[in-house]
């Protein structure tokens, strides 16, 4: 993998508007009310 490719990945994974950052917490994609969850720090499936 291109070193670019790594850091965009890792920019994704950190990025709430981004399904990699739901995807990387167990979810199946970005829920549709992913600002609210992302603003109350609630990003694991379960919770």
């Amino acid at each position: 993998m291109d070193p670019q490719d790594d850091l965009d990945n890792h920019a994704d994974q950190l990025n709430p508007n981004n399904d990699a950052y739901w995807e990387s917490r167990g979810w199946d994609e970005r829920p549709d009310d992913w600002e609210e969850r992302a603003e109350e720090g609630d990003t694991h499936p379960d919770g």
